[in-house]
C-alpha cells in the first residue's frame, strides 16, 4: 500500500512538471504566434499566406509573385519594423523589470526608478524643441537617460552607507528634476506645433518606427538579455540579501552596479524608440512569477517572452480599435493597473 501510495504521489508530481514545462515551452512561442498575427491584422487585412510569403520574397523572390505592391509595402516597411520594434520594446521592459525587482528586494519598482525614463523624457523634449529629426531625438533621448542614471549614481557615492538605498532616493530626485525641465520645456514650446509633437511622444507610440530604429534597440535588447540570462543565478542569490552573497564569494555591489548598467542601456533604447511606455517592467514579472515561479532561470526568459506578447498586443490594439490611433502609454496604464491589482492578490509564489 505505501509503495502504491508513493508511486500514485510521484506521477502526479511528474504529470504537474510535465504541465509546467508544457505551459512554459507554449509561453517561449507565444510572441512568434502574435507577431504573425499581427503582420495579417489591419485597416487593410492580409491572409496568412500572402503574409508568410511577403516575408520570405527577399530571400525566394519568385514568392513575391501575385502579390500586390501594397501587400508587400504593409508587410516588410510598415508592419514588421513596427512589430519587431513593439516584441524588442517589450521584452527590454519586462526583463529589465525583472532585475531591479531582484536586486532590490521590491516587487514596486521597474526600471524607471532611476530616472532614465524622466531623463530620456526630457531629452526628446529638448529635441523636438530645437527642430531635430527623428534620428536627433532618439539619440537625445537615449543619451539624457543615460545622463540620468549617471546622476543618480554619482549622488549616491556622496554617502557610504546604504547605498542601494541612496541610489533609489537619488533616483527618485534625478527623475523629479528632469521632469521638471520636461515640464519647462512644454512651457516654452510653440503651442501650435512643437507642443503637440512633445506631448504625443511623452504618451508612448510607435507611429513613426522605421528600419533605422530597429538595429540599435535590438542589438541592446539582445546582448541585455543575454547578460541578465548569464547571471541568472546570482540574482536569485541577490534576493536572499547581500550577506548570503558575499558568504558565496560574490561582491554584492559590483554585480547590482554591472545589472543596473545592463538595464539601464536596455531601457533608454526602448524609450528613445518607443517613448514613456509604463507599466509592462512592474505588471510583467509579477505574471511571469505566478505562471513559472520566482527562480530567474526560467522568470527571466519567461519575463521576455510575456514582455513582447503584451506590448505586441496593445500596439495591435492601438492601431485598430479606432480610426485615429490610441497612445501606447494610455492603454498600457488602463490595462495595467488593475492587471497588477489581481495580479497582487493571486500571487502566493513568495520572493
Amino acid at each position: 500500500m505505501r509503495v502504491v501510495t508513493l508511486r500514485r504521489v510521484w506521477t502526479a508530481a511528474g504529470t504537474r512538471i510535465g504541465g509546467r514545462d508544457l505551459v512554459y515551452a507554449g509561453l517561449l512561442l507565444l510572441p512568434f504566434v502574435l507577431m504573425i498575427a499581427t503582420l495579417m491584422i489591419g485597416l487593410y487585412g492580409i491572409s496568412i499566406e500572402n503574409v508568410t510569403r511577403a516575408l520570405l520574397s527577399p530571400v525566394f523572390p519568385g514568392l513575391a509573385d501575385g502579390l500586390s505592391q501594397t501587400e508587400i509595402t504593409l508587410v516588410l516597411r510598415i508592419r514588421l519594423p513596427r512589430v519587431l520594434s513593439a516584441v524588442l520594446i517589450g521584452a527590454a521592459l519586462a526583463s529589465t523589470g525583472v532585475a531591479f525587482q531582484g536586486i532590490f528586494k521590491n516587487p514596486l519598482v521597474d526600471s524607471n526608478l532611476l530616472g532614465v525614463t524622466s531623463g530620456a523624457g526630457f531629452g526628446a523634449a529638448l529635441a523636438l524643441l530645437i527642430g531635430g529629426t527623428t534620428i536627433v531625438v532618439q539619440g537625445f533621448a537615449f543619451g539624457f537617460g543615460l545622463l540620468a542614471v549617471s546622476l543618480a549614481y554619482l549622488g549616491s557615492r556622496l554617502y557610504s552607507t546604504a547605498p542601494m538605498i541612496v541610489l533609489t532616493l537619488m533616483g527618485i530626485l534625478i527623475g523629479s528634476f528632469f521632469g521638471s525641465l520636461t515640464s519647462l520645456m512644454k512651457y516654452i514650446a510653440d503651442p501650435l506645433n512643437t507642443l503637440p509633437a512633445i506631448t504625443f511622444w511623452l504618451l508612448g507610440g510607435l507611429t513613426g518606427v522605421t528600419w533605422n530604429s530597429v538595429p540599435i534597440l535590438a542589438l541592446l535588447t539582445v546582448l541585455g538579455s543575454f547578460f541578465l540570462w548569464l547571471v541568472r543565478w546570482r540574482l536569485n542569490i541577490l534576493s536572499l540579501g547581500d550577506a548570503e552573497a558575499a558568504t558565496l564569494g560574490m561582491n554584492p555591489n559590483r554585480l547590482k552596479l554591472s545589472i543596473i548598467v545592463c538595464a539601464t542601456l536596455m531601457t533608454a533604447a526602448a524609450v528613445a524608440v518607443g517613448g514613456v511606455i509604463g507599466w509592462i517592467g512592474l505588471v510583467i514579472p509579477h505574471a511571469g512569477r505566478i505562471i513559472v515561479g520566482p527562480d530567474h532561470k526560467r522568470l527571466i526568459p519567461a519575463s521576455l517572452a510575456l514582455g513582447a506578447s503584451f506590448l505586441l498586443l496593445i500596439d495591435t490594439v492601438s492601431r485598430t480599435l479606432l480610426p485615429t490611433e490610441v497612445p501606447i502609454g494610455i492603454l498600457t496604464g488602463l490595462i495595467g493597473v488593475p492587471l497588477l491589482i489581481v495580479l497582487l492578490r493571486r500571487n502566493r509564489t513568495g520572493w
